[in-house]
């Protein structure tokens, strides 16, 4: 799977028009809706977090895969789908992103050889360090820009996360 720049300008210029509030057009319940006020807040955050790691590619799921495999050296694929709320299907796909550019092997398991565990090769071991510094200074922008409402936020999507995964249930 190879980048294609001109989808990803595409992508971005589609994220950037949801942003843009149409002077004069009546948005109804969507200004009341909670979930409308995040999807606008992540497309924003999805663009920022792209600016920042523009030269790499890397998406935020792409990122907190690269993460979770980095802590966690050996993981299956299956677990990582599972970390990140993907189907198998989509953890393959991410895998094999991050494989085709060096960051990523999978390798057997000792007492198992139908068993795959995923490990950074030294190229995702830097790139996940140059990464973790990019994202790190976009987060602390973030966190600068909102000021004291900064853990209050954090804390109320972490409660909404937890509650929105019980609805669902």
């Amino acid at each position: 799977m190879g980048s294609n720049p001109d989808a990803a300008a595409a992508a971005t210029a589609a994220t950037e028009a949801l942003l843009v509030r149409v002077p004069g057009l009546d948005y109804g319940v969507l200004d009341q809706l909670l979930g409308y006020a995040l999807r606008r807040a992540q497309n924003a955050l999805y663009l920022d977090f792209h600016r920042a790691t523009a030269k790499a590619q890397v998406s935020p799921q792409r990122f907190a895969a690269l993460v979770l495999v980095g802590r966690n050296p050996g993981m299956r694929q299956g677990v990582l789908a599972e970390a990140m709320g993907l189907h198998r299907s989509g953890a393959l796909r991410l895998t094999d992103w991050l494989t085709d550019r060096g960051w990523v092997e999978r390798r057997d398991d000792n007492t198992d050889a139908r068993r795959w565990g995923l490990h950074l090769t030294p190229q995702g071991r830097r790139m996940l360090s140059s990464l973790e510094r990019q994202v790190q200074a976009h987060d602390q922008a973030l966190i600068d820009a909102l000021g004291d409402q900064a853990p209050a936020l954090r804390q109320a999507l972490e409660r909404l996360a937890e509650v929105a995964t019980r609805h669902c249930l």
